[in-house]
């Protein structure tokens, strides 16, 4: 099979070349830093996720020439919010026909652009083949070979069709779904309400109240995402109501943790400053905050996350208000 590439060797990007690789594709992944590269280079070992032992057909290297070029699929697996200048950065070296997929889950801050749409805001129109990869996953789940479930979403239905087939085996089931902005927003607003939840768990709530908040949260992101043109059922399947449970309850959800660390009492900045690995939904509740208020929608939790993280607002307070508010019918 041609040349793979993976643009960031985080938890979630090393597990699925490890995915890949077991499936005999040659896969090249990129990081930044040459001294990471040579520690995987020599131990095989990842440098995050104890377990993930890659086999020594994996090529590891800290140039992008030698990741992009030559490639037929190129993975973006960094962060959201330096996905723009990764890729313009390097514009140069993508051709028009190779097939770009996201795995982040974020929304960019102030453009309010999915993934998807800031790949082709950078690399232009011409380049139809892109793809989002999302569902409810844990690197850490399917590097151990749990039965995980993803989706491919993208326009272009062979690319989605490519990419389905590409990730899936006897452990990995991957969906097909034309509605990629549903995907990207439910997987990236979904990290708000984990957040939410996680305050939940260090204040000591329990069952009912984190049964609540998932209920009512996905109401939140069916609502934004319907008034940006996504499809309501995207968000009652794999990218929404799946991808919201998985990470509220997790523990290896790292924005569940951050809330959990929140509620117990840390500040948002102590709590960053000892994470090693990024949790998307803090930088989501900026951009949610901004959705929401440019499409006017009504999203109390997602808006109490917003006042707790960057407001300094109690979150006992929040729960509070929350409890409060005038009554009204179910939705």
């Amino acid at each position: 099979m041609n040349k793979i590439s993976f643009l960031g060797c985080g938890s979630w990007g090393g597990a699925l070349g490890l995915v890949l690789a077991n499936k005999g594709v040659h896969v090249t992944m990129w990081h930044r830093n040459p001294d990471v590269v040579q520690t995987l280079t020599d131990s095989r070992n990842h440098y995050l996720v104890p377990g993930l032992i890659f086999p020594d057909s994996v090529l590891f290297t800290s140039s992008m020439d030698a990741a992009v070029l030559g490639a037929s699929i190129v993975i973006i697996a960094v962060p959201s919010q330096s996905i723009r200048e990764l890729l313009q950065s390097n514009k140069y070296l993508f051709i028009n026909d190779q097939t770009i997929v996201n795995v982040s889950k974020g929304i960019e801050i102030d453009t309010l652009m999915t993934v998807s749409e800031v790949i082709v805001d950078v690399l232009g129109d011409s380049f139809t083949k892109v793809v989002t990869l999302s569902g409810p996953s844990h690197a850490e789940e399917v590097i151990q070979g749990h039965p995980t479930t993803l989706v491919s979403a993208s326009a272009n239905s062979e690319a989605a069709k490519d990419i389905q087939s590409l990730f899936s085996n006897e452990v990995l089931r991957t969906y097909a779904n034309a509605d990629i902005k549903g995907v990207e927003l439910g997987g990236s607003m979904k990290n708000v309400i984990a957040i939410a939840a996680g305050i939940c768990d260090g204040i000591g709530y329990g069952d009912n109240t984190k049964a609540a908040l998932l209920t009512r949260g996905m109401t939140e992101i069916s609502r934004l995402g319907t008034a940006m043109g996504a499809e309501l059922k995207t968000f009652q399947g794999l990218s929404g109501i799946g991808d919201l449970i998985v990470t509220c309850l997790s523990q290896h959800s790292r924005n569940r943790r951050v809330g959990q660390a929140i509620g117990e009492g840390k500040s948002l900045d102590h709590i960053l400053s000892e994470m090693k690995m990024v949790a998307e939904g803090v930088q989501s509740a900026k951009s949610v905050h901004q959705l929401r208020q440019k499409y006017k929608v009504n999203m109390p939790i997602c808006e109490a996350v917003y006042q707790i993280l960057f407001e300094g607002k109690d979150p006992k307070q929040s729960v509070t208000d929350l409890m409060t508010r005038e009554l009204r019918l179910e939705d």
